[in-house]
């Protein structure tokens, strides 16, 4: 599949963030909710004085109430509308904008770049605190509040088991004609001395729908003592949704980065990441069919 930049065009990207509390996610909606996607170019058609949307591609979707501290996006610009505003645009964009969303960098993107298609990972983090008085007000908006003690260790141990590349269909909302094999580079989690909150640390090539957040949920079952260290990957091996894992509440999740390669490599990635992937025959969940 071709992703070349039309003739006229200039493809941009955007560097951004943005507290997903007052969000319908991320992706326009016909229902007209509020979006993240749809403040950004309802602002640039503004900005720009243009008749037309322009429309954003985005490394990765964002649920209702997910934040996103280092998200991506590109668009394509006219030339003359790229020449006559990008050195004014990022200020322009913050005057516009509501203050629960920030472009934070705008620039003409290297060739082969797809905001989506060119990313090699993406990290999440989702931030927990066990303290048995509740939340800080202050960070209400951003950290869960579980009602039983977790034991770090033995979350690390439970987490360990799911690193790697998988079928991570028992942690995933099924789409259809979309795959859930991911490779899940890091997860980990770690405990700040000074708050007590725990912060996982969640990366991997691509997500599926709600993995992130059935991850996390599968490890505070194993944390707070309902299922042993080897639960979670019995569930991943088992390749079905279980009942007892359950999707935690979005806004302990943010989006914190997201990953590309040199620019040299932009296309190749962009091509390598739209084909539809399987497991080797023999593996984990994996057969030897075709696409």
């Amino acid at each position: 599949m071709s992703d070349e930049v039309e003739p006229g065009f200039v493809r941009v990207r955007l560097d951004l963030s943005y507290d997903g509390r007052d969000f319908s996610g991320w992706a326009k909606q016909a229902r007209g909710q509020r979006t993240v996607q749809g403040e950004i170019e309802d602002a640039l058609r503004t900005v720009t004085r243009s008749s037309q949307t322009y429309e954003l591609t985005v490394a990765g979707r964002t649920d209702a109430g997910v934040h996103a501290r280092g998200q991506v996006a590109h668009v394509d610009l006219p030339e003359e509308v790229w020449a006559g505003h990008r050195d004014k645009l990022l200020r322009r964009l913050a005057g516009r904008l509501s203050h629960d969303v920030r472009v934070w960098r705008v620039t003409e993107a290297p060739a082969g770049f797809n905001a989506r298609f060119s990313a090699i990972w993406r990290r999440y983090a989702y931030r927990v605190t066990d303290n048995p008085g509740g939340v800080d007000p202050l960070l209400r908006g951003h950290v869960l509040w579980h009602d039983w003690p977790l034991d770090a260790d033995a979350m690390n141990e439970a987490a360990r088991g799911l690193v790697g590349e998988h079928d991570f269909a028992a942690y995933c909302k099924k789409r259809d004609g979309a795959t859930t094999i991911r490779t899940l580079q890091q997860l980990f989690w770690e405990r700040d001395p000074a708050s007590g909150i725990l912060t996982a640390t969640v990366r991997a090539d691509a997500f599926c729908h709600n993995m992130v957040r059935s991850l996390v949920g599968a490890l505070l079952f194993v944390g707070d003592g309902h299922r042993p260290p080897d639960w979670p990957a019995k569930v991943l091996a088992a390749g079905v949704r279980d009942s007892a894992v359950h999707v935690v509440r979005p806004h302990g999740l943010t989006l914190e980065e997201v990953g590309y390669p040199a620019d040299e490599l932009l296309a190749a990635r962009n091509r390598e990441a739209r084909n539809r992937r399987s497991l080797p025959a023999g593996a984990p969940g994996g057969g030897g069919g075709c696409c």
